[in-house]
């Protein structure tokens, strides 16, 4: 089997090297210059869109753009998927634009660079079928499996209202303690460790993929106005007493 990585940043090349474990062939194409990971070949972009199974690794805002020029150019035998952190709205651009008898399926593989450096085992995948699920949505799943990922299916609206009380707030966290510049210190709790390894894990990421989270899950403004509120409720009750 063929599979296709259609671009190489730094999840792309990530996950390109992670197939390339498996016994199948992998094929990237990137629209910016990168060096192809150990065992995965580059090659042009019509054989990347034919590949057996198609991965799109591109930013979630430009996501849409990309699908609009390359969707109709999709093999019609090929599997295509994305791997956006969201999944509502990546979803209906592929319904949009990639032609009704090419089956496609959401995926969310819910981990990166740093949190699978030690390997895949045991970490989760969510599949949101676009389509009735059939033997070409059980062949990815079958993948995932022999990767030893676990996989989760569920609807782009359940993955959506989950991943911005999880993926969401762990990342504005993440972004907001950069911000104070938080170093290591001599006396320095484990809590207080666990917390700079949030930043070291969310902030490798682009920054673009943060701005992403935020704005294209429906539901993360109402995680920011949680947490202002819990926010502000701690601070009263350290001003005030414990009545809030």
């Amino acid at each position: 089997m063929k599979i296709g990585v259609y671009g190489l940043g730094r999840f792309g090349s990530f996950w390109a090297e992670s197939l390339a474990g498996t016994s199948n062939e992998v094929i990237a194409y990137s629209r910016s210059k990168h060096t192809p990971p150990k065992g995965v070949r580059l090659a042009d972009e019509e054989e990347v869109l034919t590949s057996d199974l198609l991965f799109y690794s591109v930013a979630i805002s430009s996501f849409e753009d990309v699908l609009k020029s390359t969707g109709k150019r999709i093999g019609e035998n090929t599997i295509a998927m994305d791997t956006c952190s969201v999944k509502k709205y990546p979803m209906e651009w592929m319904m949009k634009n990639i032609p009704e008898n090419v089956y496609s399926i959401g995926t969310h593989p819910m981990f990166g660079p740093d949190s699978g450096k030690n390997g895949l085992l045991g970490l989760p995948v969510v599949m949101c079928p676009v389509k009735e699920k059939d033997e070409r949505y059980e062949k990815v799943k079958d993948l995932f499996l022999s990767m030893g990922l676990k996989v989760i299916e569920m609807t782009a609206d359940e993955h959506d209202r989950g991943a911005a009380f999880s993926q969401g707030v762990t990342h504005f966290i993440g972004r907001v303690l950069k911000e104070m510049d938080l170093e290591e210190k001599e006396i320095a709790t484990k809590g207080y460790i666990s917390l700079l390894e949030i930043v070291e894990q969310t902030c490798h990421d682009p920054l673009q993929l943060f701005y992403d989270l935020q704005r294209y899950n429906p539901y993360t403004r109402d995680m920011r106005h949680s947490l202002r509120l819990a926010l502000e409720n701690v601070g009263y009750r350290l001003e005030n007493g414990e009545k809030a």
